[in-house]
């Protein structure tokens, strides 16, 4: 029978029961979509019913007021953040991009399944614990720091950066490499000079999506850049953070504290929001 003369079973076709269970099925997944997103939906309007009063002028250049005094803000914790997650970035990328590298372009390497087993532990050890480590190997040598809290943060990144730059990397044609190795390059300048370019996109996304993921975390700062009620911009001691500030003020007997704290959260969320969001926008376009 021709293409043209087969019949086509269209939604006018279909028997009540299939109709039925069609509309069931659609209901559940719509239902389980709103679950999903439900829970978004509620703290960004407790966020915002709560804290954007708070987030005014003075929220952005004035630091935190002493206990019980209303006014101040969070400078010191919003610099403190960009700071440390730049310095963050560095050991990340650096580490991160190198070890999916190597996993990606390796993959006969003797080393090849230990660097992948300790990235997958990397990738299971809670931030709490990240913090210890960097409190052991730098705190205890020469103080707290901001430098410490950028180490731990880190840490948390590098396995998150391996497993995106290994992925994205896997996805470039083998014959772009043969290409260029039938150009008489070596090996590691086709890596470095071809792969990596086509690659770019997915790497930087995957970055983003990192900085996203530990750019809430409290608890490794707790133990390492321990905070400071000051500006500070010298990472070699101790620095606020965003994370530190909420902790602080959540847990504060003051109504301002608390004001300010959800203030900071509710901007903290939103970056961490616009950050997922331009990874995904990059990552589609690419």
């Amino acid at each position: 029978m021709s293409a043209a003369t087969t019949p086509r079973t269209t939604r006018h076709q279909l028997s009540p029961a299939r109709r039925a269970r069609n509309l069931v099925m659609g209901g559940l997944i719509v239902l389980a979509t709103c679950i999903v997103v439900a829970p978004l939906i509620l703290i960004f309007a407790y966020l915002i019913r709560e804290g954007l009063g708070a987030m005014n002028l003075d929220f952005f250049t004035k630091v935190p007021a002493p206990e019980g005094e209303t006014g101040g803000g969070l400078a010191n914790a919003i610099l403190g953040s960009i700071e440390m997650l730049a310095l963050a970035s560095v050991l990340g990328v650096v580490v991160g991009v190198s070890g999916g590298i190597f996993l990606a372009e390796y993959p006969r390497h003797p080393l090849m399944p230990t660097i992948r087993m300790i990235s997958d532990v990397l990738a299971g050890i809670p931030a709490i614990v990240m913090g210890l480590v960097a409190y052991g190997l730098i705190v205890l040598q020469f103080g707290f720091s901001g430098l410490a809290g950028a180490v731990a943060l880190g840490f948390l990144m590098i396995p998150i950066v391996v497993r995106t730059t290994e992925e994205v990397l896997k996805l470039v044609p083998q014959t772009v490499r043969e290409a260029g190795l039938a150009l008489g390059l070596p090996k590691w300048l086709v890596t470095l000079r071809i792969v990596l370019p086509a690659a770019a996109g997915g790497i930087v996304t995957g970055v983003m999506l990192a900085l996203a993921r530990v750019a809430g975390e409290a608890a490794p700062l707790l133990f390492t850049a321990f905070g400071n009620s000051q500006i500070n911009l010298d990472p070699t001691k101790p620095m606020s953070a965003l994370p530190l500030e909420i902790y602080r003020g959540a847990t504060s007997a003051y109504d301002e504290n608390q004001r300010l704290a959800k203030a900071g959260a509710l901007l903290l969320i939103t970056l961490i929001f616009l950050t997922s969001l331009l990874a995904r926008r990059a990552s589609r376009r690419k």
